[in-house]
């Protein structure tokens, strides 16, 4: 039985997807629906998930949350999807609505139906996900190679579509060189992505991240913790700094409320570095060199 179309949400979507409304056909082909696609609300299981959809884990905490939403006030935003060869309709957009949606006992389910083929659903299912936060990063960096590899994508075209810039597409993909047990920790949301790229290229990544998780590290320590591992002459230079070296450069950071080192070089000899962080610090320092001696 058909239905009236529902009233839809317009969600706010970057260029990249803007571009994909209206070329979902071939020059001389009549479009079977509109560019903006057709609303209608269709039986829940003629639906079925995509095999090109990026997104693989699903939390259950959160489906049970989105569930238990969808029975109090409905499903507010359709799913976007396209029709299967075998019949029924494959999902683009919207998997996990779609799963809090089983659960919430709906039969029925608002969608859009769009024409698209496999590399355009694969385009809007990024740039939906991505701008909606769905995606993991090493969901986001696999949708990314699948583009590249399937449809022969480059980063800055790939960065275009979906409105990141080249170096996020560039870093994200890296993500995809770590260990299997890494990539799990990321998309068990036991490490971010910024705790991910300090890992990139480390033989002991592993270890590494086993020990991040087991103390909870935050990406700054973790930052930290890899610098030291590549400059210890570095880090062993810090630790034998001496407790009246420590004491003095309390003393002066205390006093000035600026960070200061003492790096101490052959002999008697070192050199004092004192950090300020913007041009109003830098003329206190002056004014307060200054005044000391008289000026």
């Amino acid at each position: 039985m058909s239905s009236a179309p529902l009233p839809v949400q317009r969600s706010r979507l970057g260029r990249g997807l803007a571009s994909l409304i209206g070329e979902t056909t071939s020059v001389g082909q009549q479009p079977r629906l509109p560019p903006e696609g057709e609303h209608k609300v269709v039986a829940i299981d003629m639906i079925a998930s995509s095999a090109l959809n990026p997104r693989k884990d699903f939390d259950e905490e959160d489906l049970t949350e989105l569930a238990e939403s969808i029975r109090q006030k409905g499903l507010v935003q359709p799913i976007i999807v396209r029709a299967a060869e075998a019949g029924g309709y494959e999902i683009v957009a919207g998997e996990r609505r779609w799963r809090a949606a089983q659960r919430a006992g709906m039969h029925t389910i608002p969608v859009i139906i769009r024409d698209l083929n496999d590399q355009e659903m694969l385009e809007l299912a990024i740039i939906e996900n991505v701008q909606r936060s769905d995606l993991n990063a090493i969901e986001e960096a696999s949708g990314y190679h699948d583009l590249m590899d399937r449809f022969s994508y480059t980063q800055e075209r790939l960065a275009e579509v979906i409105g990141k810039s080249r170096s996020h597409v560039a870093n994200t993909l890296r993500l995809l060189k770590l260990p299997d047990k890494v990539r799990t920790f990321v998309r068990e949301g036991k490490l971010t992505a910024g705790h991910a790229r300090a890992l990139v290229g480390r033989e002991d990544a592993e270890a590494l991240a086993d020990r991040i998780v087991a103390r909870d590290m935050n990406v700054r320590e973790v930052e930290a913790l890899v610098h030291a591992l590549e400059n210890p002459n570095e880090g062993r230079g810090k630790r034998e700094k001496d407790a009246d070296t420590r004491a003095f450069e309390k003393e002066l950071a205390d006093s000035l409320g600026l960070k200061i080192e003492i790096k101490r070089g052959s002999g008697e000899s070192g050199v004092l570095q004192i950090k300020y962080g913007n041009f109003d610090q830098l003329d206190y320092l002056r004014l307060r060199i200054l005044g000391a001696n008289g000026g």
